[in-house]
């Protein structure tokens, strides 16, 4: 940025409004704060912080509102960049005038001449104040100004005699004065704690906070872009649940008042979702949060981001071709490319998928092809236990298969793999194989060792589904907490007639960190879940 102390003559301000420098009367409600009760706000030892509230007690002295509303904006930084990139020469006044605003992130110089770079989402712009146009008291506020301060100014875009382009104030006002220092632009916020508890400095002063955000942005416009395109219609339905369902996971409770009545916040939207199927929207999908209450990890919040879809005649196979579609174009449009890095090597997510199916896998990494879902139980849970899976009381073939799946497999597979036919056993929703009774036509897409999505051919039989609740029921009973109840109002409305259909959720959070290369899911959350600070 600029550091030429010499300057280009400026027009003298006409607009100034209520500019620093143009004194304002001050609402006597907000004069309150040079008191004893803000002044213990400042904690002890915090020099900086009593530096500020100083000059925020001197401004409400002088009359100038610190917190003003209604300053108007015309021009983003960003905009006035684009306009006057490759225009003008060294020294040169546009003579055209713009009103800018954003954070005060660097100044430098004193006295006659000061330079203000304000930056706006990642664009930045810099301002000249000089005491010739703002005069001595615009120039003494304009010292009073903080890095942190949100600050507007006025006046022509010219290119200094360094060749910076520059707003040349002819007013400059303060917006909203900081009262806490951020970061230093050299050591930022590195304590990862602290990005995620002060999400608003982190964004502040960390550029790649900015950009993972952005990329989940274009993640979420791409999907939607490319389910609409193939006729789906965009639905919303409940967060709060009478009964938790379409997934196996541990709900949240909780109570409400007026009926006298347990709710549970949504483990999954799918029941919900199939029942616009089956009441003729064809095709369907939601974005938005469900809430799991399970552990913390760096895969695992409380609440998180799903898209799920449900195509009426569709099946499995079909779904598997809409997954790679979405994936791809969310690659595209979050990053240009289809090439990721995991794990400092590089995944390509173009091309057509491999498929596999579960208990080849299972299979090919113990050695073992003896094993089936038909198999003597106690050899399946020798196997387990020599490679350390605890089995418990209860467990059958298919869970035996997916523990030692989930245990040897699921993190080795790097390339995206659709990993296919899942016992019957830990998929009640998905419907049975038409050529194997003992798996369900289910997959789940793994991109660098991560589930990214889970999918299957729907059940739309009544009565087996209601073999398969009351399995889970049964399971429930036995202390199962993620097992599901048995959903009387979903059957009813399976038994008014469902057609055939293929279902899809995708974690859009795993999507984001995949594509923007960060290693936990609360990089990609703006505000995660986290413990309790330390004596709060």
């Amino acid at each position: 940025m600029e550091r030429d102390v010499r300057c280009l003559p400026s027009r003298p301000p006409s607009d100034a409004g209520a500019a620093i420098g143009t004194v304002r009367p001050v609402p006597s409600a907000i004069m309150t704060t040079d008191s004893p009760a803000a002044a213990q706000r400042v904690e002890p030892g915090d020099e900086g912080l009593a530096e500020r509230r100083s000059k925020l007690a001197r401004l409400r002295r002088d009359g100038v509102d610190p917190y003003p509303v209604g300053v108007r904006v015309s021009d983003s930084l960003a905009a006035v960049a684009e306009r006057f990139a490759g225009r003008l020469q060294a020294g040169e006044d546009s003579g055209e005038r713009v009103r800018v605003a954003g954070r005060l992130v660097l100044r430098r110089g004193h006295g006659r001449l000061a330079f203000l770079v304000l930056r706006e989402a990642d664009a930045e712009l810099q301002v000249m104040a000089q005491s010739h146009v703002l005069g001595d008291d615009g120039m003494a506020r304009v010292a009073d100004l903080d890095v942190g301060d949100w600050v507007a100014a006025a006046g022509p875009v010219v290119r200094t005699r360094r060749g910076e382009l520059s707003v040349s104030a002819t007013e400059v006002t303060l917006l909203g004065k900081a009262l806490r220092p951020l970061p230093d632009k050299w050591h930022g916020l590195r304590d990862v704690e602290t990005r995620y508890r002060q999400r608003h400095v982190d964004l502040a002063v960390n550029a790649e906070a900015r950009r993972v955000f952005t990329v989940r942005a274009a993640v979420i416009r791409a999907l939607r872009a490319e389910l609409d395109a193939r006729g789906y219609l965009e639905v919303e339905t409940p967060l709060l649940h009478p009964i938790p369902g379409g997934a196996l996971a541990r709900p949240f409770v909780t109570h409400h008042n007026a009926l006298d009545l347990d709710l549970y916040l949504r483990i999954a939207k799918e029941l919900y979702l199939k029942r616009l199927v089956a009441g003729g929207l064809p095709r369907v999908y939601e974005i938005g949060r469900v809430f799991r209450n399970e552990g913390l990890s760096t895969r695992h919040n409380p609440e998180f981001t799903m898209l799920e879809s449900y195509q009426a005649y569709a099946d499995y196979t079909d779904v598997m071709e809409l997954t790679q579609a979405l994936v791809q174009r969310a690659a595209r449009e979050a990053t240009g490319a289809t090439t990721v890095t995991v794990d400092g090597a590089d995944v390509e997510l173009g091309g057509t998928w491999t498929r596999r199916p579960l208990l080849e896998l299972v299979r090919t990494a113990t050695g073992r092809d003896e094993l089936g879902y038909d198999a003597d139980p106690r050899l399946l849970r020798d196997v387990a236990a020599s490679h350390g899976v605890k089995a418990e009381d209860g467990w059958g073939a298919g869970k035996l298969v997916l523990e030692l799946y989930e245990k040897l497999v699921e993190h080795t597979l790097r390339e995206p793999t659709f990993v296919t036919d899942y016992p019957v056993e830990v998929s009640p929703l998905a419907r049975r194989h038409r050529s194997d009774p003992h798996v369900t036509e289910r997959f789940e897409l793994i991109v660098g060792g991560r589930e990214l999505a889970n999918a299957f051919s729907e059940l739309t039989d009544p009565d087996e589904q209601r073999e398969r609740f009351e399995a889970q029921a049964r399971a429930r009973a036995g202390g199962d907490t993620e097992a599901m109840p048995v959903d009387a109002d979903y059957l009813r409305a399976m038994e008014f007639g469902m057609p055939p259909m293929g279902g899809l959720g995708i974690g859009v959070d795993r999507l984001v960190m995949l594509l923007a290369g960060v290693p936990s899911i609360r990089d990609v959350i703006l505000f995660p879940t986290l413990r309790p600070e330390p004596g709060a």
